[in-house]
């Protein structure tokens, strides 16, 4: 709905510039404009705190008289809808005259209304895709609740063909077999550098790349990465590596367990020759618990994977290719609240078993353990041993993976 509007014909276009098109009166007709826009009565006093001799001598000429006195100017409304009435420069009024002037006045409700429509059509490709992949269901009301389409689109149209775009994408992922990022980019999006770091679509992307896959929130470029390879895409396949010992299947890994050499693996090599199956592989945080095992029985080390801290793509590649070929992952950690964490993230994406490390394993261990240094940061639980938790408040130490080695090895052996 507009504001009303006068027929052209009823309105003294020269007589109406002199008085009311005045520069003298751009102030008076931009505050009538405002009050149309708002459809609030064109009534009562507008004032200028500050006028110019210009703008004082305008308001004369409109009024027919020289208006109050003051520093400000201050016009009444009703007396220049009556002096426009009765002169016969705009019979009908006030209103009729700013449309004259400025060209017709749609109301501000009605542009917000029509804003907020366009906005919800705007997520109409967010909404259909949703509704194909119900468990982002959550992940989209969280994008439309957010602002963040909002924040990364500059208007409606801009945010619709962001959001379709982003569909598109996720519709393809999980990517099985992996792919470098560009190459899905240019294949699924027609641009291999639509998904490069800081476009509005590559934020997108990766936000739905987490829910899909659960990975957690975090900041940097290795975060980053690593989230994007949870998902198949592949945006550096040879920095992200893991190490172990004793697993086969490609001549490189064959030679280094016959030598009884650890191996340093690529996502690259990872996700073109996986390992053979093995029906037991243990798991472990620290790279010293690795390379003793590889020092004490060489040959004979049976498969072993070392995370070396937060589980990274190539370690979580490795290790769901094991999961999906029915092999059984055993775990074991530092008993500290970081050593906790990297569990609990690596049990969020990879089922495993606790290798010595429940709630029982961690008194015997601290008991053994005069020495142990006191525990700090904060707490964190431990799903697959609730007691854990409060384990650790309870005794305050920290025990670390080189602690209790030769436990590990005891398990190790042959």
């Amino acid at each position: 709905m507009s504001a009303p509007d006068a027929p052209a014909g009823r309105v003294d276009r020269d007589r109406l510039t002199r008085l009311l098109g005045a520069p003298g009166c751009a102030w008076l007709v931009d505050r009538i404009r405002r009050r149309m826009e708002r459809a609030e009565p064109l009534t009562g006093p507008v004032t200028l705190a500050a006028p110019t001799d210009g703008e004082r001598a305008a308001a004369e000429r409109l009024l027919g008289r020289a208006p109050s006195g003051g520093r400000s100017l201050s016009i009444r409304l009703d007396a220049v809808d009556t002096v426009l009435r009765r002169s016969g420069v705009s019979p009908d009024g006030l209103a009729a005259a700013v449309v004259a002037l400025t060209g017709p006045v749609t109301l501000l409700s009605d542009v917000r209304r029509r804003e907020a429509d366009a906005w919800h059509d705007a997520y109409t490709p967010l909404t259909e895709f949703c509704s194909e992949r119900p468990e982002l269901a959550d992940w989209g009301e969280r994008v439309r609740v957010s602002g963040l389409v909002r924040r990364l689109a500059r208007d409606p149209e801009s945010a619709r063909a962001l959001l379709a775009s982003a569909a598109t994408a996720l519709r393809s992922l999980p990517a099985d077999p992996a792919v470098s990022l560009p190459a899905f980019a240019a294949r699924t999006l027609g641009d291999a550098h639509a998904l490069d770091d800081g476009t509005p679509l590559a934020t997108l992307v990766h936000s739905g790349v987490r829910a899909l896959t659960g990975f957690p929130d975090g900041t940097g470029a290795e975060w980053r990465r690593e989230a994007w390879a949870c998902a198949g895409l592949l945006k550096d396949a040879l920095s992200s590596t893991v190490l172990a010992v004793g697993l086969r299947g490609t001549p490189a890994l064959d030679w280094a367990t016959d030598s009884g050499e650890p191996a340093v693996l690529t996502l690259r090599q990872l996700t073109r020759t996986p390992p053979r199956q093995a029906p037991v592989v243990r798991v472990c945080e620290n790279p010293t618990v690795l390379a003793t095992a590889a020092d004490t029985y060489g040959p004979d080390c049976p498969p072993l994977v070392c995370l070396q801290g937060q589980p990274s793509a190539a370690a979580l590649t490795l290790l769901r290719h094991l999961h999906s070929h029915r092999a059984t992952l055993l775990y074991h950690g530092d008993f500290d609240w970081g050593g906790i964490r990297i569990a609990a993230a690596l049990l969020r994406r990879v089922p495993w078993h606790p290798w010595r490390y429940t709630t029982a394993d961690y008194r015997a261990a601290a008991g053994r353990s005069p020495l142990a240094p006191s525990l700090t940061g904060t707490p964190a639980t431990a799903p697959w041993d609730p007691g854990l938790r409060a384990a650790l408040s309870e005794l305050g130490v920290r025990v670390e993976e080189e602690t209790v080695l030769d436990d590990l090895l005891t398990d190790l052996a042959p």
